[in-house]
């Protein structure tokens, strides 16, 4: 199975906690104003890369604590994101997804597409919500504006209600 790409970090600190390996979809229908990755907007743009090249890079790193699913727009390639998210879960790894979509917005997509469920079925945490230049701070870990949410998906969906992951404040120096 192959995915967009609009690229891969290997270790990342900010996308999330832990060590990462971040994956950066290619093809966004957000287009939020001041984005972070403007060039990942075309849904055309980037290159296909098959899921089990991305699993074997990951296998190589053994610090790693999670895989981050970015943007773009993870969501708009559902199937494959959550193909690979599968994989990720077999080695023991937790898995981020970013989103521009909020999570009631996923919940409304997932009736009717299988792969949205699945996807969100093995996230173990959901920043929903496009990013706001108007409401952006620094001082968020792991988001850029206060709209977004970092959701705990095990706790929101035996809740029944979103259910946000609490961090430690960033220091202030």
């Amino acid at each position: 199975m192959k995915i967009r790409l609009a690229g891969i970090v290997k270790e990342s600190v900010v996308d999330g906690p832990g060590l990462r390996y971040v994956v950066f979809a290619q093809g966004c229908p957000h287009r939020c104003r001041n984005c972070h990755n403007p060039e990942t907007w075309d849904l055309e743009g980037g290159e296909l890369k098959d899921v089990e090249e991305i699993v074997r890079d990951i296998e190589k790193n053994p610090l790693l604590r999670g895989v981050t699913l970015s943007g773009g727009e993870p969501f708009l390639q559902a199937e494959a994101m959550a193909y690979l998210a599968e994989e990720v879960k077999k080695r023991n790894l937790n898995v981020v997804v970013y989103t521009g979509y909020t999570w009631e917005e996923l919940q409304e997509m997932a009736r009717e597409q299988e792969g949205v469920k699945k996807l969100l079925e093995l996230a173990d945490y959901v920043v929903d919500g496009p990013y706001v230049e108007e409401l952006r701070d620094l001082h968020l870990p792991f988001r850029g504006s206060s709209n977004q949410r970092f959701i705990d998906v095990r706790a929101t969906m035996a809740a029944g209600k979103v259910v946000e992951k609490e961090f430690e404040p960033w220091p202030s120096w």
